[in-house]
C-alpha cells in the first residue's frame, strides 16, 4: 500500500496542518477523524489496516486530515461564537486547501471525491458533502449525531444552523437540492450498543428520504458500541459495498 504525507501552513487556520494519503489509485475518500483527533489516528487504529485490500486493489484512495474539534466545539476555553467562527475557519481550510491538494494529488480538476468520518468527525464528513455536493460525490457517516446544536449547548447563530444538517436539510431549494437527487452513495451506519445513538442516524436518513434524498441506514446490533472494534467493523463493511 502506497503512503503519503505532506502538511503545510494553513492560510484558512493559521497554523500548520497535514494530510497522509494512503493507496495509488481510485476514487478519493476525504477522512474526518474521531472526536479532535489528528491525521494520523485513522492509521493508529487500523482503520487503514482494515481496508488494505481496497487500497491495494486501487478501488479507494483515502485522505486523512486533523480535526480542530478540540479548539472549537470540544473546548470550554473559548466562546460560544468563537467556536462557531472556527468551525467556518475549517470549513474553509476543507474547501481552499485539501480539496485542491486532492485534485492536484489525482491529477484531476474534477477528481470524484467522497467523504467519511466517525463521531464528530461524521457530521463534519456529512455536513461537508450536504453543504457541496458539486464538489463531493457521496458521503459515509459513521456512528455521527448530525445535529450541531448537541455540541454548541444552546449556543444558536447563523453559522450553528448552516453546519448543522437537521436543520437547513429541510429548507433546501433550488441547485443544491437538484445536486443531492442525483447522489446515489449516502450511507449511515450506527450500532446499537453503549455510547451509540442509532436514532440520529434515523433521524437524517427519514430527513434526506423527505427531500427525495436516496440514502441508507444501517443499525448493528447492540455488540456494537461507540468503540475502534465497532468502527473497523463498520467502516471496512461500508468500503466493501460502496468501492
Amino acid at each position: 500500500m502506497e503512503r503519503y504525507a505532506e502538511g503545510w501552513k494553513s492560510t484558512a487556520l493559521g497554523e500548520q496542518m497535514e494530510i497522509c494519503v494512503y493507496g495509488h489509485y481510485g476514487p478519493g475518500l476525504l477522512f474526518f477523524p474521531f472526536d479532535g483527533e489528528d491525521y494520523l489516528s485513522a492509521e493508529r487504529h487500523e482503520l487503514i489496516a482494515s481496508v488494505t485490500p481496497q487500497l491495494d486493489a486501487g478501488r479507494i484512495k483515502i485522505y486523512t486530515i486533523t480535526s480542530i474539534d478540540r479548539q472549537s466545539w470540544l473546548t470550554d476555553s473559548v466562546t460560544p461564537r468563537q467556536k462557531s467562527i472556527r468551525h467556518q475557519q475549517y470549513n474553509r481550510y476543507i474547501r481552499e486547501e485539501v480539496v485542491p491538494f486532492i485534485e492536484r494529488n489525482m491529477h484531476s480538476t474534477h477528481p470524484v471525491i467522497y467523504t467519511s468520518g466517525i463521531s464528530l468527525g461524521a457530521l463534519h464528513a456529512v455536513n461537508t458533502f450536504l453543504r457541496r455536493p458539486d464538489v463531493f460525490e457521496g458521503t459515509i457517516g459513521i456512528s455521527g449525531n448530525y445535529d450541531l446544536k448537541v455540541y454548541a449547548n444552546g449556543y444558536h447563530d447563523d453559522d450553528v444552523y448552516y453546519n448543522s444538517p437537521v436543520d437547513y436539510l429541510a429548507y433546501l431549494t433550488g441547485p443544491v437540492l437538484n445536486k443531492l437527487r442525483q447522489k446515489q452513495q449516502i450511507s449511515f451506519l450506527s450500532g446499537r450498543g453503549e455510547g451509540e445513538h442509532p436514532e440520529a442516524s434515523e433521524a437524517i436518513g427519514k430527513l434526506l428520504s423527505s427531500r427525495g434524498i436516496s440514502n441508507s441506514v444501517d443499525l448493528w446490533s447492540e455488540e456494537y458500541g461507540h468503540n475502534w472494534d465497532a468502527w473497523r467493523t463498520m467502516f471496512r463493511t461500508a468500503i466493501e459495498r460502496n468501492f
